[in-house]
């Protein structure tokens, strides 16, 4: 279990909040392994092991490290270590402890967290630093490697005194054979100009890497009125989390699982510490109507329309997920959404770099909101100097081609949505025309209500599903070729749609009374 690396994908992100400083994810890193040799102590563990820790709470440090100099110690050892301001440090380690406790008590299991860190004491051993020794137990330095003496005894001093004469003639042989080295490699295996060599410190990663780039796997879902799966969907690191995930969902829901959408990208963590408990899970918000979850991190927000169904609900999800925290989500802070999310996307096109991935381009613009007034297409101002800023991308990018779709809630008529998503797609869509990009790289669709991600009968809910989504469209092209292939490759006309579905098709091959159709009448229709 490499405990430092898994919190490096999911806590440095929460920490760092897009920041990319090297520096600053490689402090993080440090600290995490005094941390973790702190909570292998089991006195230690023991002062707070039955409270319940909120992922927020900045003070949980001070009870961790009681004694005030060892705190100021392990700020300034670490700033200086890696050139980061001391304040600032001092900051991110308040913020990284508790998430960093609820990781590794996910990771632990039913395995008490000082047995699981010493039983995984090589992940993160090596990173211990020696000055650390006067902030960590005794007990827990007793199984690290004891420091080397710095006193040579006599006869090291002749040993070393015999060496420093040979020093020279080393140097010149050492000096010679890798002259030959290179002269050889040049001449049998010549390396690629600007190839860089690979190495197992770039397979293993670098401590130095930008952690922020991995963001935390995500599951998101909503149930109806009838408890089904209303909506779903996440974000994952790779296939076999996917599965994982899929099969929970497949236990809870049978087939609705089916229509949970699924992003799988590498910028999202291949590991989600609610896994091992979405069968205790899923069941207990099946069993609430119009309830929404998004599992997030070491974070589990609901939200239900009932406020005695919501406080059941999380003190039915602590007790089965205790290792996460489990909240009631918030009053919708309308700006303060529209403001974070266009932060967030604006950070999103900071790291696409030179040459981005379209569908990395079609993620950033995607996770901006576009709150449109009541029953209009205008694009608000706010969003304007961001689409501006991706236009310019869009048109540096090869032959990307993105699908514009535009979502609604539920509180119109079907009709009525399917138009108006329509029309808010159609108008994003013109402003990027207008700011130089070639129209034939732009489609748009309007899907009105038929694709929530949560729930329709709270005002979080319905916000989040009055969205605007881009896509690739390429990847709509693949879904729509998936389609046909699950009918056989047939192409399905509007004469092979049963009169029922669409009362416009000039045949009679329904197997159902034509009640949409009395030119039909309501006698079963003959079979062919």
């Amino acid at each position: 279990m490499d405990i430092i690396r898994h919190l490096k994908q999911t806590v440095s992100p929460a920490v760092l909040e897009g920041d990319r400083s090297p520096a600053k994810a490689s402090l993080l890193e440090q600290f995490y392994a005094i941390f973790a040799a702190r909570l292998a102590d089991k006195d230690t563990y023991d002062r707070f092991s039955n409270e319940s820790i909120a992922s927020d709470d900045q003070a949980f440090y001070d009870r961790v490290w009681t004694d005030g100099t060892h705190r100021d110690q392990i700020s300034r050892e670490l700033a200086g270590k890696h050139n980061v301001d001391v304040t600032a440090a001092r900051g991110m380690i308040a913020m990284a402890a508790p998430l960093a406790f609820h990781e590794i008590k996910s990771l632990a299991g039913t395995t008490p967290v000082p047995q699981f860190l010493r039983d995984n004491l090589a992940s993160y051993q090596p990173l211990i630093p020696a000055w650390s020794s006067a902030v960590l137990p005794a007990s827990m330095l007793a199984d690290a490697p004891a420091p080397a003496s710095t006193a040579p005894s006599r006869s090291e001093e002749e040993k070393g005194g015999f060496m420093k004469a040979l020093l020279p003639i080393i140097g010149l042989i050492i000096l010679g054979a890798l002259a030959w080295a290179l002269l050889r490699g040049c001449q049998e295996n010549p390396e690629p100009v600007a190839t860089p060599a690979v190495t197992e410190q770039a397979e293993d990663g670098d401590p130095s890497a930008v952690a922020a780039d991995i963001e935390p796997a995500a599951l998101r879902i909503a149930t109806g009125e009838n408890r089904e799966l209303y909506a779903c969907s996440m974000n994952v690191g790779d296939e076999g989390l996917e599965t994982q995930v899929i099969d929970a969902l497949t236990a809870a829901f049978g087939e609705e699982a089916n229509k949970c959408r699924a992003d799988v990208d590498d910028s999202f963590a291949a590991e989600m510490p609610a896994s091992a408990q979405l069968t205790s899970v899923l069941p207990i918000v099946k069993n609430v109507p119009n309830a929404s979850m998004i599992i997030k991190g070491d974070q589990i927000t609901v939200n239900a329309p009932d406020e005695a169904a919501l406080e059941q609900l999380v003190a039915d999800l602590q007790a089965a997920a205790p290792g996460m925290t489990v909240q009631a989500e918030g009053p919708l802070g309308l700006q303060g959404e529209i403001d974070d999310s266009l932060a967030a996307a604006d950070a999103a096109m900071d790291d696409l770099g030179e040459n981005p991935d379209p569908r990395d381009v079609a993620r950033a613009l995607s996770i901006q909101v576009i709150n449109f007034e009541v029953d209009a297409s205008a694009i608000p101002e706010v969003n304007k100097e961001l689409l501006e800023r991706a236009s310019k991308i869009i048109a540096e990018v090869p032959d990307m081609e993105l699908v514009i779709i535009g979502h609604t809630d539920s509180q119109a008529s079907d009709d009525y949505n399917v138009e108006l998503s329509r029309e808010r797609a159609d108008s994003v869509r013109e402003f990027l025309i207008s700011q130089g990009i070639d129209g034939t790289k732009l489609t748009t669709q309007g899907m009105g209500e038929s694709e929530p991600v949560a729930d329709n009968s709270t005002e979080q809910g319905r916000f989040r599903n009055r969205r605007i989504e881009f896509v690739v469209r390429d990847e709509v092209d693949d879904a729509s070729n998936e389609m046909n292939s699950a009918n056989d490759g047939m192409t399905i006309s509007n004469d092979a749609l049963d009169p029922d579905l669409n009362p416009l098709d000039s045949n009679n091959d329904d197997l159902l009374p034509d009640g949409d159709d009395v030119t039909q009448g309501t006698e079963l229709d003959p079979t062919n």
